[in-house]
Protein backbone atom coordinates (compact mmCIF):
# COMPACT_ATOMS: atom_id res chain seq x y z
CA UNK A 1 0.00 0.00 0.00
CA UNK A 2 1.00 3.39 -0.87
CA UNK A 3 2.54 5.91 2.05
CA UNK A 4 -0.58 7.98 3.19
CA UNK A 5 0.18 11.90 3.91
CA UNK A 6 -2.07 14.87 4.94
CA UNK A 7 0.10 17.01 2.35
CA UNK A 8 2.19 16.13 -0.43
CA UNK A 9 4.15 19.33 -1.46
CA UNK A 10 5.90 18.50 -4.96
CA UNK A 11 8.83 20.78 -5.20
CA UNK A 12 11.50 21.64 -2.17
CA UNK A 13 12.43 25.51 -3.09
CA UNK A 14 11.15 28.30 -1.51
CA UNK A 15 7.36 28.14 -1.53
CA UNK A 16 7.08 24.40 -1.25
CA UNK A 17 9.55 24.80 1.80
CA UNK A 18 7.27 27.60 3.44
CA UNK A 19 4.19 25.50 2.34
CA UNK A 20 5.67 22.46 4.45
CA UNK A 21 7.03 24.01 7.64
CA UNK A 22 3.08 26.12 7.66
CA UNK A 23 1.20 22.82 7.23
CA UNK A 24 3.53 21.03 9.91
CA UNK A 25 3.29 23.36 11.97
CA UNK A 26 -0.63 23.11 12.52
CA UNK A 27 -0.30 19.25 12.97
CA UNK A 28 -0.44 17.45 9.63
CA UNK A 29 1.61 15.01 8.16
CA UNK A 30 3.64 16.46 5.48
CA UNK A 31 6.10 14.73 2.86
CA UNK A 32 8.14 17.25 0.67
CA UNK A 33 9.14 15.24 -2.29
CA UNK A 34 12.06 17.08 -5.01
CA UNK A 35 13.52 15.32 -7.93
CA UNK A 36 16.77 17.28 -6.98
CA UNK A 37 19.68 16.09 -4.89
CA UNK A 38 19.76 19.58 -2.84
CA UNK A 39 16.59 21.36 -1.92
CA UNK A 40 16.45 25.58 -1.99
CA UNK A 41 18.91 25.17 -5.32
CA UNK A 42 17.53 28.71 -6.06
CA UNK A 43 17.70 30.05 -3.05
CA UNK A 44 21.34 29.07 -2.75
CA UNK A 45 22.34 30.66 -5.98
CA UNK A 46 19.88 34.17 -5.48
CA UNK A 47 21.35 37.58 -4.52
CA UNK A 48 24.91 36.37 -5.72
CA UNK A 49 25.08 33.58 -3.25
CA UNK A 50 23.78 35.87 -0.52
CA UNK A 51 20.13 35.58 -0.99
CA UNK A 52 17.64 38.75 -1.33
CA UNK A 53 15.41 36.99 0.75
CA UNK A 54 12.63 39.76 0.22
CA UNK A 55 12.17 43.44 0.14
CA UNK A 56 10.53 45.56 2.73
CA UNK A 57 9.01 48.05 0.06
CA UNK A 58 6.69 44.66 -0.99
CA UNK A 59 3.05 46.33 -2.40
CA UNK A 60 0.65 44.17 -4.64
CA UNK A 61 1.63 47.03 -7.59
CA UNK A 62 5.01 46.05 -7.53
CA UNK A 63 3.60 42.42 -8.94
CA UNK A 64 2.62 41.63 -12.61
CA UNK A 65 -0.34 39.24 -13.29
CA UNK A 66 -3.44 39.18 -15.67
CA UNK A 67 -5.18 39.59 -12.19
CA UNK A 68 -3.25 42.59 -10.77
CA UNK A 69 -5.56 42.27 -7.57
CA UNK A 70 -4.80 38.37 -6.73
CA UNK A 71 -1.47 38.33 -4.87
CA UNK A 72 -2.71 41.30 -2.67
CA UNK A 73 -4.64 38.63 0.14
CA UNK A 74 -1.41 36.56 0.18
CA UNK A 75 1.16 39.44 0.68
CA UNK A 76 -1.27 40.73 3.16
CA UNK A 77 -1.71 37.55 5.29
CA UNK A 78 2.31 37.47 4.99
CA UNK A 79 4.32 40.06 5.28
CA UNK A 80 7.97 40.91 5.01
CA UNK A 81 8.03 41.55 8.47
CA UNK A 82 6.93 37.66 9.27
CA UNK A 83 9.87 36.54 7.85
CA UNK A 84 12.32 39.03 8.80
CA UNK A 85 11.13 37.66 12.29
CA UNK A 86 12.07 34.17 11.59
CA UNK A 87 15.77 35.28 9.99
CA UNK A 88 16.09 37.64 13.36
CA UNK A 89 14.87 34.03 15.07
CA UNK A 90 17.79 31.82 13.59
CA UNK A 91 20.35 34.88 14.23
CA UNK A 92 21.61 35.43 10.79
CA UNK A 93 22.77 38.52 9.99
CA UNK A 94 21.59 40.34 7.36
CA UNK A 95 21.91 43.90 5.81
CA UNK A 96 19.75 46.19 3.31
CA UNK A 97 21.60 46.78 0.50
CA UNK A 98 19.35 49.17 -1.38
CA UNK A 99 15.45 50.08 -2.44
CA UNK A 100 14.74 48.03 0.22
CA UNK A 101 16.47 44.47 -0.72
CA UNK A 102 17.50 42.50 2.36
CA UNK A 103 20.44 40.23 1.78
CA UNK A 104 22.03 37.62 4.12
CA UNK A 105 25.54 38.99 5.21
CA UNK A 106 27.31 35.54 4.57
CA UNK A 107 25.53 32.66 2.79
CA UNK A 108 22.36 31.96 1.59
CA UNK A 109 22.89 28.71 2.63
CA UNK A 110 21.65 30.25 6.31
CA UNK A 111 18.35 30.62 5.02
CA UNK A 112 18.08 27.53 3.25
CA UNK A 113 19.10 25.78 6.64
CA UNK A 114 17.18 28.02 8.49
CA UNK A 115 13.83 26.27 6.24
CA UNK A 116 15.40 22.42 6.48
CA UNK A 117 15.13 23.50 10.54
CA UNK A 118 11.53 24.72 10.40
CA UNK A 119 10.52 22.03 8.92
CA UNK A 120 12.24 19.05 10.77
CA UNK A 121 11.21 21.18 13.43
CA UNK A 122 7.09 21.06 12.46
CA UNK A 123 7.90 17.18 11.38
CA UNK A 124 7.18 17.55 7.60
CA UNK A 125 9.37 14.88 6.09
CA UNK A 126 11.88 15.46 2.78
CA UNK A 127 12.68 13.41 0.36
CA UNK A 128 14.79 14.10 -2.93
CA UNK A 129 15.69 12.52 -5.70
CA UNK A 130 12.10 11.56 -6.39
CA UNK A 131 10.87 11.77 -9.97
CA UNK A 132 7.30 12.01 -10.79
CA UNK A 133 6.04 9.45 -13.33
CA UNK A 134 2.34 10.08 -12.50
CA UNK A 135 -0.17 12.13 -10.82
CA UNK A 136 -3.92 11.64 -10.38
CA UNK A 137 -6.73 11.78 -8.53
CA UNK A 138 -9.71 9.50 -7.29
CA UNK A 139 -11.06 9.84 -3.46
CA UNK A 140 -7.23 10.94 -2.94
CA UNK A 141 -4.51 12.18 -5.08
CA UNK A 142 -1.87 9.40 -6.03
CA UNK A 143 1.58 10.56 -6.57
CA UNK A 144 3.80 7.89 -8.36
CA UNK A 145 7.86 8.54 -7.89
CA UNK A 146 10.81 6.74 -9.09
CA UNK A 147 11.32 5.43 -5.56
CA UNK A 148 7.41 4.14 -5.43
CA UNK A 149 4.05 5.92 -5.20
CA UNK A 150 2.51 8.34 -2.35
CA UNK A 151 -1.67 9.20 -1.93
CA UNK A 152 -2.10 12.10 0.15
CA UNK A 153 -5.93 14.05 0.88
CA UNK A 154 -4.24 17.52 -0.45
CA UNK A 155 -0.61 17.76 -2.82
CA UNK A 156 1.05 21.24 -3.71
CA UNK A 157 2.05 22.16 -7.13
CA UNK A 158 5.62 24.04 -6.14
CA UNK A 159 7.72 23.09 -8.31
CA UNK A 160 8.51 26.57 -10.15
CA UNK A 161 8.60 27.81 -13.78
CA UNK A 162 10.62 27.64 -16.41
CA UNK A 163 13.62 29.79 -15.89
CA UNK A 164 17.24 28.55 -15.53
CA UNK A 165 16.83 24.90 -16.58
CA UNK A 166 20.79 24.06 -16.38
CA UNK A 167 19.04 23.93 -12.24
CA UNK A 168 16.24 21.43 -13.33
CA UNK A 169 13.40 24.00 -14.09
CA UNK A 170 10.81 21.98 -15.63
CA UNK A 171 7.45 22.74 -17.03
CA UNK A 172 6.05 20.09 -14.36
CA UNK A 173 3.76 22.66 -12.76
CA UNK A 174 1.75 23.43 -16.05
CA UNK A 175 1.51 20.11 -17.02
CA UNK A 176 0.11 18.77 -14.44
CA UNK A 177 -2.23 21.22 -13.67
CA UNK A 178 -3.68 21.28 -16.96
CA UNK A 179 -4.57 17.77 -16.08
CA UNK A 180 -6.32 18.42 -13.56
CA UNK A 181 -8.35 21.22 -15.64
CA UNK A 182 -6.73 24.11 -14.64
CA UNK A 183 -6.13 27.04 -17.15
CA UNK A 184 -2.04 28.40 -18.13
CA UNK A 185 -1.91 31.79 -19.02
CA UNK A 186 1.01 32.15 -21.67
CA UNK A 187 4.69 31.90 -20.13
CA UNK A 188 7.88 33.93 -21.22
CA UNK A 189 11.03 34.80 -19.56
CA UNK A 190 10.82 37.43 -16.98
CA UNK A 191 13.65 39.52 -14.92
CA UNK A 192 16.00 38.64 -18.30
CA UNK A 193 18.68 40.24 -19.98
CA UNK A 194 17.48 42.05 -23.61
CA UNK A 195 19.38 40.93 -26.91
CA UNK A 196 19.70 43.19 -30.08
CA UNK A 197 20.75 43.06 -33.88
CA UNK A 198 21.86 44.91 -36.49
CA UNK A 199 23.96 48.38 -36.13
CA UNK A 200 22.38 48.67 -32.64
CA UNK A 201 24.51 45.42 -31.93
CA UNK A 202 27.20 46.54 -33.49
CA UNK A 203 27.25 49.87 -31.03
CA UNK A 204 26.70 47.57 -27.96
CA UNK A 205 29.04 44.84 -28.36
CA UNK A 206 32.33 46.96 -28.22
CA UNK A 207 30.68 48.22 -24.63
CA UNK A 208 30.40 45.39 -22.53
CA UNK A 209 31.33 45.62 -19.20
CA UNK A 210 30.09 49.55 -19.44
CA UNK A 211 27.73 50.38 -16.46
CA UNK A 212 25.31 53.86 -16.03
CA UNK A 213 22.80 54.75 -14.05
CA UNK A 214 20.17 55.01 -16.14
CA UNK A 215 15.97 55.84 -16.55
CA UNK A 216 14.56 53.07 -18.37
CA UNK A 217 11.13 53.71 -20.19
CA UNK A 218 8.39 51.43 -21.67
CA UNK A 219 4.99 52.54 -21.95
CA UNK A 220 3.71 53.34 -18.41
CA UNK A 221 6.55 51.63 -16.85
CA UNK A 222 9.65 53.39 -15.44
CA UNK A 223 12.61 52.09 -13.48
CA UNK A 224 15.70 54.36 -12.48
CA UNK A 225 18.77 51.83 -12.12
CA UNK A 226 21.74 50.73 -13.48
CA UNK A 227 22.05 49.20 -17.21
CA UNK A 228 25.12 46.69 -18.18
CA UNK A 229 26.24 46.82 -21.79
CA UNK A 230 27.06 43.26 -22.75
CA UNK A 231 27.99 41.02 -25.86
CA UNK A 232 24.37 40.49 -26.84
CA UNK A 233 22.45 43.21 -25.81
CA UNK A 234 21.74 44.89 -22.37
CA UNK A 235 21.42 43.71 -18.71
CA UNK A 236 21.59 45.03 -15.27
CA UNK A 237 19.26 45.78 -12.72
CA UNK A 238 16.83 48.31 -14.60
CA UNK A 239 16.57 46.06 -18.00
CA UNK A 240 15.70 43.38 -16.01
CA UNK A 241 13.15 45.11 -14.46
CA UNK A 242 11.27 46.51 -17.90
CA UNK A 243 11.97 42.97 -19.13
CA UNK A 244 9.18 42.35 -17.03
CA UNK A 245 7.02 44.46 -19.10
CA UNK A 246 8.30 44.63 -22.62
CA UNK A 247 6.26 42.74 -25.00
CA UNK A 248 7.87 44.00 -28.31
CA UNK A 249 8.58 47.76 -29.32
CA UNK A 250 11.14 50.38 -28.63
CA UNK A 251 11.95 50.85 -24.70
CA UNK A 252 13.89 54.34 -23.82
CA UNK A 253 16.80 55.59 -22.24
CA UNK A 254 17.55 58.45 -20.43
CA UNK A 255 21.07 58.31 -20.18
CA UNK A 256 21.40 61.19 -17.97
CA UNK A 257 18.80 60.63 -15.96
CA UNK A 258 20.40 63.30 -12.98
CA UNK A 259 20.44 66.20 -15.62
CA UNK A 260 18.63 68.23 -17.81
CA UNK A 261 20.99 67.39 -20.94
CA UNK A 262 19.44 70.76 -22.88
CA UNK A 263 20.04 73.02 -20.01
CA UNK A 264 23.23 71.70 -19.57
CA UNK A 265 24.56 71.48 -23.41
CA UNK A 266 23.55 75.27 -23.62
CA UNK A 267 25.28 76.25 -20.34
CA UNK A 268 28.17 74.67 -21.25
CA UNK A 269 28.02 76.15 -24.63
CA UNK A 270 27.99 79.54 -22.72
CA UNK A 271 30.83 78.96 -20.31
CA UNK A 272 32.86 76.68 -22.22
CA UNK A 273 32.15 77.79 -25.77
CA UNK A 274 35.97 76.27 -26.78
CA UNK A 275 34.91 72.58 -25.57
CA UNK A 276 34.23 69.87 -27.86
CA UNK A 277 30.80 68.26 -27.75
CA UNK A 278 32.62 64.76 -26.79
CA UNK A 279 34.46 66.42 -24.43
CA UNK A 280 31.55 67.36 -22.27
CA UNK A 281 29.60 63.76 -22.73
CA UNK A 282 32.77 62.31 -21.51
CA UNK A 283 32.78 64.44 -18.26
CA UNK A 284 29.16 62.69 -17.75
CA UNK A 285 29.48 59.41 -19.60
CA UNK A 286 31.74 56.41 -19.35
CA UNK A 287 34.34 57.20 -21.96
CA UNK A 288 33.81 54.25 -23.70
CA UNK A 289 29.86 55.25 -24.28
CA UNK A 290 30.72 58.91 -25.17
CA UNK A 291 33.18 57.59 -27.81
CA UNK A 292 30.28 55.42 -29.25
CA UNK A 293 27.98 57.74 -29.94
CA UNK A 294 30.14 58.93 -32.75
CA UNK A 295 29.43 62.46 -31.25
CA UNK A 296 31.02 65.13 -33.96
CA UNK A 297 34.57 66.76 -32.57
CA UNK A 298 33.00 69.92 -33.16
CA UNK A 299 33.58 73.01 -30.67
CA UNK A 300 30.14 73.78 -29.03
CA UNK A 301 30.21 77.42 -29.94
CA UNK A 302 30.37 75.90 -33.09
CA UNK A 303 27.03 74.17 -33.30
CA UNK A 304 23.95 75.90 -33.17
CA UNK A 305 21.15 75.30 -29.87
CA UNK A 306 19.43 73.41 -32.38
CA UNK A 307 21.64 70.47 -32.83
CA UNK A 308 22.50 70.61 -29.20
CA UNK A 309 18.94 70.40 -27.87
CA UNK A 310 18.93 67.61 -30.56
CA UNK A 311 21.69 65.63 -28.84
CA UNK A 312 20.09 66.45 -25.76
CA UNK A 313 17.27 64.83 -26.71
CA UNK A 314 19.00 61.54 -28.38
CA UNK A 315 20.76 61.30 -24.98
CA UNK A 316 17.88 61.19 -22.80
CA UNK A 317 15.62 59.98 -25.03
CA UNK A 318 17.72 57.28 -26.37
CA UNK A 319 14.90 55.22 -28.21
CA UNK A 320 16.30 51.21 -29.01
CA UNK A 321 14.20 48.51 -29.97
CA UNK A 322 15.35 44.88 -28.50
CA UNK A 323 15.30 42.40 -31.26
CA UNK A 324 14.19 39.53 -27.84
CA UNK A 325 15.76 38.63 -24.97
CA UNK A 326 18.24 35.81 -23.33
CA UNK A 327 15.13 33.15 -22.35
CA UNK A 328 14.79 31.48 -19.83
CA UNK A 329 18.36 30.01 -19.64
CA UNK A 330 19.16 33.78 -17.75
CA UNK A 331 15.99 34.74 -16.80
CA UNK A 332 15.64 34.88 -13.25
CA UNK A 333 11.77 33.99 -13.29
CA UNK A 334 8.65 32.79 -15.66
CA UNK A 335 6.10 35.42 -16.19
CA UNK A 336 2.90 34.02 -16.32
CA UNK A 337 1.86 30.46 -15.32
CA UNK A 338 -1.03 28.78 -13.87
CA UNK A 339 -4.18 31.46 -14.31
CA UNK A 340 -5.07 32.76 -10.98
CA UNK A 341 -8.77 33.09 -12.32
CA UNK A 342 -8.84 29.27 -11.04
CA UNK A 343 -6.97 29.57 -8.03
CA UNK A 344 -8.57 30.81 -4.45
CA UNK A 345 -6.38 33.97 -3.34
CA UNK A 346 -6.73 33.28 -0.21
CA UNK A 347 -5.42 29.81 -0.05
CA UNK A 348 -4.20 29.53 -3.35
CA UNK A 349 -6.20 25.90 -3.77
CA UNK A 350 -7.87 25.11 -7.08
CA UNK A 351 -11.45 26.01 -7.01
CA UNK A 352 -12.65 23.55 -9.07
CA UNK A 353 -10.35 20.91 -7.57
CA UNK A 354 -10.38 20.43 -3.78
CA UNK A 355 -6.99 19.60 -2.21
CA UNK A 356 -5.24 20.87 -4.98
CA UNK A 357 -2.92 23.84 -4.36
CA UNK A 358 -0.54 26.03 -6.49
CA UNK A 359 2.08 28.27 -5.36
CA UNK A 360 5.21 30.43 -5.93
CA UNK A 361 6.45 30.53 -9.37
CA UNK A 362 3.98 28.34 -11.35
CA UNK A 363 1.47 31.02 -10.17
CA UNK A 364 0.76 33.81 -12.89
CA UNK A 365 2.18 36.23 -10.65
CA UNK A 366 5.78 38.38 -10.57
CA UNK A 367 7.42 40.26 -8.71
CA UNK A 368 10.07 42.90 -9.25
CA UNK A 369 13.68 42.34 -8.95
CA UNK A 370 15.03 42.82 -5.88
CA UNK A 371 13.26 40.23 -3.27
CA UNK A 372 10.03 40.45 -4.33
CA UNK A 373 9.38 37.15 -6.05
CA UNK A 374 10.72 35.29 -2.61
CA UNK A 375 8.33 37.11 -0.68
CA UNK A 376 5.92 35.88 -3.27
CA UNK A 377 6.75 32.22 -2.47
CA UNK A 378 6.87 32.69 0.94
CA UNK A 379 3.53 34.43 1.60
CA UNK A 380 1.92 32.01 -1.08
CA UNK A 381 2.97 29.49 0.71
CA UNK A 382 1.67 30.00 3.85
CA UNK A 383 -1.13 30.87 2.63
CA UNK A 384 -1.71 27.01 1.22
CA UNK A 385 0.07 25.67 4.48
CA UNK A 386 -2.62 27.03 6.41
CA UNK A 387 -5.32 25.57 4.51
CA UNK A 388 -3.76 22.54 2.75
Amino acid sequence: MPQHHDVVVLGAGAAGLMCAITAGQRGRRVLLLDHASEPGAKILISGGGRCNFTNTGTVPERFISENPHFARSALDRYTPEHFISMVQRHRIPFHEKTLGQLFCDGSARAIVAMLLAEAKGAGAELRLGQSITGLSKSNTFRIDTNHGAFTADNIVLATGGLSIPKMGATGFAYDAARRFGLRVTETRPGLVPLTFGGDLLDLMRPLAGVSLNTEILYNRSRFREAALFTHRGLSGPAILQISNYWHGGPIMLNLLPDHDATALLLDRKRTRPKAELPTILAELLPRRLAQALEVPAVRLADLPDRALKDWALRLQAWAITPSGTEGFAKAEVTAGGIDTRDLSSKTMEATAVPGLFVIGEAVDVTGWLGGYNFQWAWASGWCAGQAA
